[in-house]
């Protein structure tokens, strides 16, 4: 018998092309990449020179590279003293409320709206959920003061209507801060958050819904059963990315909606740093807690994204 001779089949090459010939080939690609470098470069890797005065006496007339060290001084200072932990709750409240509690409302949303099959109804839907994210935190803010005002506000007299007493400032009552944050956080971001998840959802494979529907599913049994395991990598992402603003609450929202009343909630690290830093002057202070909360955020961010990849596979890198 006539031996059979195989054919080995020969590994394909990909030939490598230099960085130069790369870049004159597709120079327009690279060119409307250099603002986006520069922008960053700019706002994001600069500005972290300052991070030394976190370790610097800072002096106006000495500048930042002329003013005396002072070690981790900032730093036994802030856990020292008697703000820190109240601080640290508050921010940590905050962070859940808007990283966790809020977390979930997207995704209900972007499920609610997939189902709709009137298109009209849902171009609609998606534009009255999106409008608020457009609108500025001061007129947010300034509706809420309006709405919530004692004896004059639209709350205020429709429980006076009822029997009620009309009189209740809300604003600066402590026990109202969380619900009223809550609340206005949920109904300005709730939509603008779901577009991620419904550019998700439309990439699933629709040969799933129509194999479930021959199989007798309902549409809530295809959302939990296709819907969301289709889009578990989105979640998890977006997930981690929030879990790095945990001690990060927001500066504009907190600020605005401070009162005397409510204060002992309402004073988180972001507007200690802004209090004591820019008008108070402690520039090396400032930094100091701006660098903790910085370093927190990212330790929070790579301990969530190696345990992502452990449970369900998807992470960051």
């Amino acid at each position: 018998m006539a031996a059979k001779t195989e054919k080995k089949e020969r590994p394909i090459r990909v030939k490598k092309t230099s960085i130069g010939k790369r870049l004159i080939k597709y120079w327009p690609l690279y060119l409307m990449l250099v603002p986006c470098i520069i922008y960053y470069i700019l706002i994001c890797y600069v500005p972290m020179g300052g991070i030394v005065l976190a370790f610097k006496d800072y002096s106006f007339k000495k500048g930042i590279w002329g003013s005396p060290w002072v070690g981790f001084r900032y730093f036994k200072t802030f856990f020292s003293s008697y703000d820190c932990w109240r601080l640290i709750r508050n921010t940590l409240s905050i962070g859940f409320i808007k990283c966790i509690l809020e977390f979930p409302f997207a995704i209900i949303l972007a499920l609610m709206l997939n189902e709709i099959r009137s298109m009209k109804f849902k171009r609609i839907s998606q534009t009255i959920t999106y409008l608020p994210h457009f609108l500025s935190t001061v007129i947010i803010i300034t509706m809420i003061q309006r709405v919530l005002a004692p004896n004059t506000g639209v709350l205020n007299q429709v429980i006076g209507k009822l029997g009620g007493d009309s009189s209740t400032f809300f604003l600066m009552e402590a026990k109202y801060f969380f619900r009223l944050l809550f609340s206005m956080d949920l109904w300005r971001n709730i939509g603008w958050d779901s577009i991620i998840y419904l550019a998700a959802i439309s990439g699933v494979d629709v040969s799933l819904y129509e194999a479930a529907s021959i199989d007798g599913c309902s549409k809530l049994k295809k959302m939990w059963h296709i819907t969301l395991p289709g889009i578990r990598g989105t979640i998890g992402l977006l997930f981690i990315m929030g879990v790095g603003g945990l001690l990060s609450s927001g500066f504009e929202q907190v600020w605005l909606l401070r009162t005397p009343g409510n204060m002992s909630l309402a004073d988180t690290l972001d507007t200690f740093v802004v209090r004591i830093g820019l008008m108070g002057g402690q520039f090396g202070y400032a930094t100091a807690i701006g660098l903790i909360q910085g370093v927190v955020g990212l330790v929070l961010v790579v301990v969530c994204n190696k345990i992502s990849k452990k449970v369900t596979e998807v992470g960051l890198w």
